[in-house]
C-alpha cells in the first residue's frame, strides 16, 4: 500500500460532516454537561448517589464518589457549572497540547480525587469536633451527625490552574476578565482567597477542595510525575487517525519506502497525542517537519 492510500493522505470529502470531538478538553466538558442534565432530570436521588459525602470512608463501597462528585454542580446556580467550564476550557486546551490528551485526562481525574480526599479528611475533623450532637428523646439517646456533601469541578480545576501557572508563570491573564496580570500573580491571589475561606469556613464553598487540587498540581509539576505509566495502555483514549496528508509530487518512491515513512509519521503523531509535543526528540521533530512540508507542497 502506498503512502497516498493511507487515510490521512486523502483530502476531506465535500459536503457537511458531523464528527465527534477529538480533544479531551471538549469531551470532559460534554460529560460534565450530561451529568448536569441528569441532575436536573433525576434530582436529589442522583446527587445522593454521586455527590461526595465527608464520611464516605465509613461506607467504603461509596469511594467512587471521590471521582463522580467532580462532574456534578449546583442545580440552584447555573453559574456554578458555567464558570467552572469556562475556566476549564481556558486553561485545559493548552495543557492538553503540552502533556497529551491521555496524560491530561489522567491528571484532571487524579486532581479531582486528591481534592476530594483533602476535603473529606478536613471536613471529618470538623464534624468530629464541632458538629456531632447528642439529643435525648423519650429517654433514648440519638446521635445527630451532619454529613456535608461536596459537588463541583472546582477541585480539579484548581489543579489545572496551578499546573498552568507553573508552566506559564508570565502569561498575561485577566483577573475577573478585566484586570491584566501575570498568571503567577493571579494564581497566588486565588490561593490566598482559598486559604482565607478555608480558615474562616465561610459560605458554602469547598475551599479545602480547592487547596487540595492546587497542592496536587504543585506536586505533579515539582516531581514531574507521569501518570500514564501507572495506567494500562488499553485504557487510553481511542486513537483518532490523523488527517495529515504526506506526499511529494513529482517524486517516484517505492511503496515500501512510503509505508516505512508513513509508519514513522504515524508513531510520532500517536506520541504527540499521548505525551504531548514536548516529548518529541530532535529527530522526530525534523521528520514531522518534513512530513508537513510535503503536505504543503501537495496542496500548492
Amino acid at each position: 500500500m502506498g503512502l497516498n492510500d493511507r487515510d490521512y493522505a486523502r483530502g476531506p470529502e465535500p459536503g457537511f460532516h458531523l464528527s465527534a470531538p477529538t480533544t479531551a478538553t471538549v469531551q470532559i466538558m460534554l460529560v460534565t454537561a450530561a451529568a448536569y442534565l441528569a441532575q436536573i432530570a433525576i434530582g436529589d436521588r442522583f446527587e445522593q448517589l454521586f455527590a461526595l459525602r465527608a464520611d464516605w470512608f465509613a461506607r467504603p463501597w461509596t469511594c467512587y464518589q471521590l471521582l463522580t462528585y467532580g462532574f456534578l454542580h449546583s442545580r440552584a446556580n447555573v453559574g456554578h457549572i458555567l464558570l467552572n467550564m469556562l475556566i476549564f476550557w481556558m486553561f485545559g486546551r493548552e495543557l492538553e497540547q503540552r502533556y497529551g490528551r491521555r496524560e491530561f485526562t489522567l491528571f484532571y481525574l487524579a486532581a479531582i480525587v486528591f481534592a476530594g480526599l483533602v476535603w473529606s479528611l478536613t471536613e471529618s475533623v470538623y464534624v468530629s469536633s464541632d458538629v456531632r450532637q447528642i439529643m435525648f428523646e423519650g429517654g433514648m439517646a440519638r446521635e445527630m451527625m451532619q454529613r456535608p456533601m461536596a459537588l463541583g469541578a472546582s477541585g480539579g480545576i484548581a489543579g489545572l490552574v496551578a499546573l498552568f501557572a507553573l508552566n506559564f508563570p508570565h502569561r498575561q491573564v485577566l483577573l475577573f476578565f478585566v484586570i491584566p496580570m501575570p498568571m503567577w500573580v493571579a494564581a497566588v491571589l486565588g490561593l490566598a482567597w482559598d486559604v482565607k475561606g478555608a480558615v474562616g469556613r465561610t459560605g458554602e464553598v469547598a475551599f479545602t477542595a480547592h487547596l487540595g487540587g492546587a497542592l496536587f498540581g504543585l506536586l505533579y509539576y515539582y516531581f514531574r510525575w507521569s501518570l500514564s505509566r501507572f495506567v494500562p495502555a488499553k485504557l487510553a483514549w481511542p486513537r483518532v487517525k490523523p488527517r495529515l496528508r504526506v506526499h511529494e509530487p513529482g517524486e517516484e518512491r517505492d511503496a515500501g519506502d512510503d509505508d516505512e515513512f508513513g509508519e514513522k509519521v504515524d508513531a510520532i503523531l500517536q506520541k504527540i497525542q499521548e505525551q504531548g509535543q514536548e516529548s518529541l526528540s530532535w529527530n522526530e521533530r525534523r521528520l514531522l517537519e518534513k512530513a508537513s512540508r510535503k503536505a504543503r507542497e501537495k496542496r500548492k
